[in-house]
């Protein structure tokens, strides 16, 4: 059959009812260009003799659940189609070394409450079935020795995300699942209880028709995946970003970029929102940047805030308490001791200790307040004394927009779990059809939760249904 291009001519030669996705070298498939005047002629060889599933995304959800589904089933053919270069974001992740899960959340229970999207629905078998105390061991396993840091991030010993993919690639091309990147999976229905998939290369206007027994879409936040789920008759929940710094509209906080404070709680007010609502404030590690806040705690709020914040426009205002452990009152009391005993020093030299502040940062308090530096503690009132302490527990930033988190690119949206069953990752609207990882209305808080995601719902996914058909 050969289907024609303005500059093309594609011939399929039919070996069997699947395509030529299968090559007895899993990374290179059985392509050869042949130039005949205006027209390239790309022979396609095909020989399956079993049952096909096609892993749309070569993430860790995709590559992790591919790898599970050949092991448990070798004679299945597993093929990943991967637009772009495989576990792109594993690499970049953690500064470069892949914050592989978290390991200080053993109980089911702990670890579903780091989930904005999914805090609920996770509380049930999704990470009895395989937690992080099983990625760590399979990774373990398979050579990958780990360590676990003091905030619960678990990291490659070598520091680097390379152990991670070489381990991953490695059981690729052991398990013989095939490769093949720089393709998109366009179009997808269903007819006979099949997939039809429709497979591009654009750059050489190339289209392939594949069938196949399996759909495993694991594409991340693109686009493409969210595309092929509607044709299959999913809903999708706009997809919002998650996980985001602060701008702040203070031009003086610039001049406090890289102070960072061990412990703070952040409340977050929008206009958009008139109830309590219990996540938007936390507790944890803030960074200053040259363009706002960043920090654990404020990746936390921008997680649990991030459909809140969306429809407020990124705007509102930060309230942070910069002694949480410590009362208003206890903090007056703190500030009139050291009046006190350094009666004769300047303000601006001297301050207690005990807050745990640094100079630069006191001194930015003093010029909001409008106190100059320079006046001794004798001559500094009470009711100065009170606005210090009353700015260091609530202390208000006007919030103007979003910046980025360089390591983690995650969105809050998706396929809603509603239409998925999340003891096999099946589809409830279409047999055979399987979603994992951010493709999912699943998303977690920065340290490890949301790769524990992928790889809860990658190894799921492949797991029980496909074992059970077999």
């Amino acid at each position: 059959m050969n289907l024609f291009f303005p500059r093309y001519i594609i011939q399929f030669r039919f070996a069997s009812r699947h395509s030529s996705l299968f090559t007895n070298n899993p990374f290179t498939p059985a392509i050869s260009i042949h130039k005949k005047r205006r027209f390239s002629t790309i022979s396609l060889s095909i020989s399956p003799k079993s049952e096909l599933l096609v892993v749309v995304g070569g993430g860790a959800a995709g590559i992790y659940g591919a790898i599970r589904a050949k092991t448990i089933a070798p004679n299945l053919n597993v093929v990943v189609i991967e637009k772009g270069k495989p576990l792109s974001k594993v690499k970049i992740s953690g500064g470069g070394r892949c914050n592989v899960t978290n390991g200080h959340c053993p109980d089911n229970m702990i670890m579903a409450d780091h989930y904005p999207r999914g805090y609920r629905e996770l509380k049930g078998s999704f990470f009895n079935t395989h937690g992080p105390v099983d990625t760590m061991s399979w990774f373990c396993d398979h050579g990958v020795e780990l360590k676990t840091e003091d905030d619960g991030r678990v990291f490659p010993v070598s520091n680097s995300s390379s152990s991670v993919i070489d381990c991953l690639m490695s059981e690729v091309k052991r398990t013989g699942v095939v490769m093949q990147t720089g393709k998109v999976v366009t179009t997808a229905s269903t007819a006979g209880g099949k997939f039809n998939l429709k497979i591009e290369k654009r750059s050489i206007d190339y289209v392939e028709s594949v069938e196949a027994d399996y759909l495993f879409i694991a594409s991340g936040s693109s686009q493409q995946g969210y595309t092929l789920a509607t044709q299959l008759g999913h809903s999708i929940i706009d997809p919002v970003p998650s996980l985001f710094t602060f701008k702040i509209d203070d031009s003086k906080l610039t001049e406090l970029s890289g102070v960072s404070f061990v412990k703070v709680k952040a409340k977050l007010e929008l206009e958009t929102v008139r109830k309590n609502i219990q996540q938007l404030t936390q507790v944890g590690p803030m960074l200053v940047t040259h363009w706002g806040l960043s920090g654990p705690v404020i990746l936390r709020l921008s997680a649990w805030g991030a459909r809140y914040l969306s429809s407020s426009d990124y705007k509102g205002i930060l309230y942070v308490d910069f002694a949480p452990d410590l009362h208003i009152e206890h903090m007056k009391s703190v500030l009139l001791q050291h009046k006190n005993q350094f009666a004769k020093l300047k303000m601006l030299n001297s301050y207690p200790l005990e807050l745990g502040l640094v100079k630069r940062f006191w001194k930015y308090l003093l010029d909001r307040e409008g106190i100059d530096g320079d006046l001794l503690w004798a001559s500094v009132s009470n009711n100065s004394i009170m606005s210090i302490a009353s700015l260091l527990k609530q202390c208000p930033f006007k919030m103007k927009g979003k910046g980025i988190f360089k390591d983690e690119f995650v969105t809050a949206g998706g396929v809603p779990l509603s239409e998925i069953s999340l003891k096999t990752m099946e589809s409830k609207l279409q047999p055979r059809l399987f979603f994992a990882g951010e493709v999912l209305n699943i998303d977690g808080v920065t340290g490890g939760f949301n790769f524990q995601n992928a790889w809860s719902g990658g190894h799921i996914a492949e797991c029980s249904k496909i074992r059970s058909e077999r």
